[in-house]
């Protein structure tokens, strides 16, 4: 069974196991990582976990299921600069684990989180071609804000207030 966890040390070598699933670059959404982050050493991942769990305007967690990083997820606080841009949720599953329901559990659990926060709706967005993500963001009850032919990218508004799946 799938749990959120902070991110952690111990991870490394989960994490790293995930990371190379994707294959090279930056571009796992949901984890925060820069391109300026040095994840490949120990002293490198805990400097980029440490940066991750000092953010005061996002929370991260990993989707992991037994000793496997399967993902992450974020949210990003209503200060963050990136909202207006990247929305206030992030996620990203890797590619072995998709099409398993994670990562509508996850982002129901973090829409949860951001109803604590009294955030009372979220912005989710994806890029026109990602139907999975755009289903997910449906599942969670996201409307639509304008229509898809005006943009490649999609933004949807998901209210926190309605019990999750």
């Amino acid at each position: 069974m799938a749990v959120l966890t902070a991110p952690d040390t111990g991870w490394h070598t989960a994490w790293l196991e995930a990371h190379a699933e994707w294959g090279p670059g930056v571009h796992e959404d949901g984890f925060g990582l820069l391109p300026c982050d040095e994840v490949g050493s120990q002293a490198g991942f805990a400097s980029w976990v440490g940066r991750l769990s000092d953010d005061k305007q996002c929370s991260y967690w990993w989707i992991v299921n037994g000793d496997k990083v399967l993902g992450g997820i974020a949210l990003r606080h209503q200060s963050h600069p990136l909202v207006s841009q990247a929305g206030h949720i992030g996620y990203g599953i890797r590619p072995s684990a998709r099409g398993q329901g994670l990562a509508t559990w996850a982002v129901a659990r973090v829409v949860e989180e951001a109803h604590m926060l009294g955030m009372e709706q979220v912005l989710a967005v994806c890029r026109s071609h990602n139907t999975a993500s755009a289903r997910t963001i449906d599942r969670q009850g996201g409307v639509l804000e304008g229509t898809p032919q005006e943009s490649t990218v999609l933004r949807y508004w998901i209210p926190t207030n309605p019990p999750r799946a």
